[in-house]
């Protein structure tokens, strides 16, 4: 629960002091402070004195008495009459006397705030009043003062523009005047790299200062003090590094210590986009070489396969998309999901639970949107369907405001919502976001997370009193929840439900994908105002200072879309289905009416568990025995059945038979003069086919040991050929892959097979692999010059072209469940293709061309052109383990079944026989 997480954090660093930069209005600056004494009614009887701080802001003057009995005093200096220190000829002036160091500030309305230090709405004191403070460092009056007329003419201006330039200049040259205290370095070893001036933001507020970073730490020293002397991070320990949008500008940068975590160490705005982008170069830099980046495909690969969580998943998009729990104008948005507040259970199992996630909130009251529509089409551009925007800093603190009221307070002046426009009760909210004409709010991630006081009053606020009479206390949870956490829990559940993982990527295209800008905006119903879109808006372009300033204000208080990080949809996650026999109804199904027998149910588990257990395992592959038994490059690998015999081709234009159990060559057999490039062996191991460089496909029979048939089917030569359920897929260099429908020959009666061509698929360039998917519908194929196709089979259709490398495609493979393309290639570079939607979703770069590879989807095995075998985690895009192999190139290899037994053969010449020792 980040926001909470890190308010309580300060407030438990912090707890002694009661002010904070929250008393502060938007868009103000603290500047320094001064022990002081605060006199009331000076000279009469009555008089008073407290001891306390005072507090120099841009716009205003703060007190905070040391006694948390008393208020703390806001008097906004556009409310002062007058602000002066004693005269020398002034020998009336009551500072003359027994008082030094004195301030009188007259004016008519004054705010007293957190008076017995209860959090409540700001008391207004209006009417002429005096306040004399008397400061403790009586050498410093002559400088406060001047800084308080300086403030008090830019409150003065008429323009926000104006008074926002002259605020700026005041604060720029304070800043030009100081620089960071190299004293405060952790070493007096550290070099410096780079100093520059920064802002620190939190919610609502930012902090102006300065920044430093050195080879071991970067540091921020805020030119107030506050609320520390200096923030430090060791850059050893940062994790991640973001560039942020902040006020629509690209000159924000956040820093994580964390992996996970949606809250960050620091978040720095910088005066210009020079700056920021020198820092982030500076760290970056440091922490590449023990860091992976990680972008939204290969996030989204970890969530399709199951190792992040939907709500993991939505974090990671969040951040990506410049959302920061620091920023509540961009703070993280989260899916309602639940649709039913009312009943007494709440049914996962049923999709009338849930919210339909294809359409924003604004589309799911079809009268409300006829209405909406209506408007829409008769409005001048540019048009904009919704009002008011789905995540705004008034909806965060909406939800929020029993454990953030100081937030909540800073945003609206002094003052909570309305009582019955509070966060009342889930059901009315929901209810209000499908009927409601001007609200199209979504959740935040506090909703789907363990911490659920926000639902709780637990704080004792005076929120105020409903229309009926009835406090605002606790949120009023639906009846199928029995508390808060009852509440959270559920939730969760219905977050990572079978429904939403299957729905949850049509939410995405809304707010972060291709729906949410452009034509498919319009159609989707999804068109906010402008000025809320990346782009939406030139600042710079902006001349009048006053034009730019109302339209900033305009814009954040407004909220603001998130970065568009996929412009093609969104694929779906892989949702395991259900057994036939499920866990609901295993007790009341009976094997007979099963479609599975139990042997063959449990051979298939026992199967996929020992593939599993396979590739849990695969960094303990172990070298077993190896074999020089070719004389040039070995391309291609294919074994038995029973793994006796082990056929292999070659550069050198052979074909050869090798016995595992007498470790001896048995065959060797020429086609031509041509190299070999790949072989395989038909079902019943009484066929070997091997493809050539010279055009041609050459069938082996194994029983009869010579050379069956030949098929002379292309123009250039064959690079790779695949067999399955009797028909032939062979890839040239003539830029074909051809389908071919083969009926064997009867062998005693010497007739040669029938080729039949089923289909031709043409590339531009030269095919140089190919692969099937486990169903035979797609086909995969990578050219010389980088392309990836994946093709329909039953069509001959290409579904998706990409330019995945820069070179020669080396190998691809489907991955298992065939929702997802691996490609290697002479780039280095391991490629990742959602099959569904030809997006591509990672890339791994890799020291040295991958020749070849075997896959499970998670785990990559495969063959350097070094003569390594590297072991890779593909979500995370590191290298798990390295074992030394061949002397050259690994050009081929072979896994079998089980996944435990592989076979590599090498530019040395070589075959390498490799066991898993578990």
């Amino acid at each position: 629960m980040a926001f909470i997480r890190k308010r309580r954090l300060e407030r438990d660093l912090y707890s002694k002091e009661r002010f904070s930069l929250l008393l502060l209005n938007l868009e103000e600056y603290y500047f320094e402070q001064h022990t002081a004494n605060h006199i009331i009614n000076k000279g009469c009887k009555d008089e008073r004195k407290f001891r306390g701080s005072l507090k120099i802001c841009s716009k205003s003057i703060i007190f905070e008495p040391d006694d948390n009995i008393q208020p703390i005093i806001k008097i906004p200096l556009r409310d002062c009459v007058s602000i002066k220190a004693p005269e020398d000829n002034e020998a009336s002036n009551p500072f003359t006397r027994d008082t030094s160091g004195g301030i009188s500030v007259v004016c008519n309305q004054i705010f007293l705030i957190k008076e017995r230090n209860i959090i409540a709405p700001y008391k207004t004191v209006r009417g002429r009043t005096e306040h004399l403070f008397q400061l403790d460092v009586a050498g410093k009056l002559g400088d406060v003062v001047q800084t308080l007329h300086q403030l008090y003419r830019a409150s003065c201006l008429d323009k926000m523009g104006d008074q926002a330039a002259m605020i700026t200049a005041i604060l720029q040259s304070r800043l030009a005047r100081t620089s960071f205290d190299k004293n405060r370095f952790q070493s007096i070893s550290e070099t410096l790299h780079m100093e520059c001036k920064a802002e620190m933001v939190t919610p609502l507020v930012t902090n102006p200062g300065h920044v430093c970073v050195t080879d071991a730490n970067l540091y921020f020293q805020p030119l107030n003090g506050y609320p520390k002397p200096v923030v430090q991070i060791t850059l050893q320990n940062v994790r991640r590094i973001y560039k942020r949008r902040h006020g629509l500008m690209p000159v924000g940068l956040e820093v994580f210590c964390t992996e996970n975590d949606l809250c960050s160490d620091i978040y720095l705005k910088f005066y210009n986009c020079q700056d920021r982008d020198e820092l982030y170069f500076l760290i970056a830099t440091y922490i590449e070489n023990h860091i992976t980046e990680h972008t939204a495909e290969s996030y989204m690969l970890q969530w399709q396969r199951g190792h992040l969580s939907n709500y993991q998943y939505l974090l990671h998009l969040n951040n990506l998309a410049d959302r920061s729990c620091n920023d509540l104008s961009q703070y993280p948005v989260f899916p309602w999901i639940i649709a039913d507040y009312s009943s007494s259970v709440l049914d996962l199992t049923k999709p009338e639970t849930f919210r339909d996630l294809s359409k924003p909130i604004g589309a799911l009251n079809k009268e409300r949107l006829d209405r909406l529509l209506a408007r829409y089409q008769e409005m001048p551009e540019p048009k904009f369907m919704y009002g008011s925007h789905y995540s705004s800093p008034g909806y965060v603190l909406f939800y929020l405001v029993r454990v953030a009221p100081e937030y909540m307070l800073c945003l609206q002046n002094g003052k909570f919502d309305h009582a019955d426009r509070m966060f009342n009760s889930l059901a009315e909210t929901w209810k209000n976001c499908l009927d409601g004409a001007t609200d199209f709010k979504e959740l935040i991630p506090e909703f789907y997370e363990n911490d659920s006081s926000f639902l709780v009053n637990s704080l004792k606020l005076d929120l105020g009193k409903r229309q009926g009479g009835k406090m605002v206390e606790d949120v009023e949870l639906p009846p199928w929840a029995s508390g808060p956490d009852d509440f959270l829990q559920k939730s969760q559940e219905a977050l990572e439900s079978q429904y939403v993982s299957e729905h949850l990527h049509e939410w995405i295209d809304i707010i972060f994908g291709y729906k949410q800008k452009g034509s498919e905006a319009v159609s989707a119903h999804n068109v906010f105002h402008p000025l809320t879109y990346e782009g939406g808006v030139d600042l710079n372009s902006i001349v009048d200072p006053n034009e730019k300033v109302a339209l900033l204000t305009q814009i954040l208080e407004f909220g603001q879309t998130p970065k568009q990080l996929f412009t093609i949809p969104h694929p779906r996650r892989i949702v395991p289905k259900l057994k036939s026999l499920s866990r609901t109804s295993s007790h009341s199904v009976s094997i007979a009416e099963s479609p599975v027998s139990p042997n063959e149910e449990s051979f298939e588990d026992l199967t996929e568990e020992s593939i599993t257990l396979a590739w849990n395992n695969i960094a303990k592959l172990k070298s077993d025995e190896r074999y020089k038994i070719h004389k040039e490059a070995i391309t291609g690998i294919a074994v038995t059945c029973n793994g006796s015999s082990v056929f292999t081709t070659s550069q050198d234009s052979t074909l050869k038979m090798f016995s595992k159990e007498s470790k001896t060559i048995q065959r060797s057999v020429s086609f031509s003069n041509m190299a070999l490039s790949s072989c395989l062996i038909l079902p019943g191991d009484t066929t070997v086919i091997s493809s050539s460089w010279d055009n041609h496909i050459y069938f082996y029979s194994i029983a009869f040991g010579r050379q069956q048939d030949v098929l002379m089917g292309h123009d250039d030569a064959v690079s790779k050929i695949c067999w399955r359920d009797g028909r032939l897929y062979s890839a040239s260099w003539d830029s074909t892959v051809k389908v071919w429908h083969c009926v064997p020959g009867e062998t005693l009666s010497n007739k040669k097979h029938h080729f039949e061509l089923l289909a031709e698929l043409e590339h531009d360039v030269s095919v140089n692999t190919i692969d099937l998917n486990a169903a035979n519908t797609m086909l995969a194929s990578g050219t010389k010059e980088g392309t990836i196709s994946v093709w329909d089979v039953p069509t001959a259709t290409v579904l998706h072209q990409l330019p995945c490398h820069s070179g020669t495609v080396f190998d691809a493979a489907f991955s298992p469940d065939s929702r997802h393309l691996l490609s290697t290639g002479e780039d280095c570079c391991f490629k990742v293709i959602d099959v569904q939607t030809g997006m591509l979703i990672s890339s791994v770069t890799a020291g040295e061309p991958q020749r070849c590879f075997k896959w499970d989807g998670n785990t990559i095995l495969s063959g350097s052109q070094s003569g390594e075998l590297l072991i890779w985690d593909i979500l995370g895009g590191k290298v798990i383990e390295r074992i030394k192999g061949h002397t050259g190139a690994v050009m081929s290899m072979w896994m079998n079944e089980q996944c435990n037994s592989v076979i590599t053969g090498g530019e040395d010449k070589q075959i390498m026989f490799w066991k898993l020792q578990y």
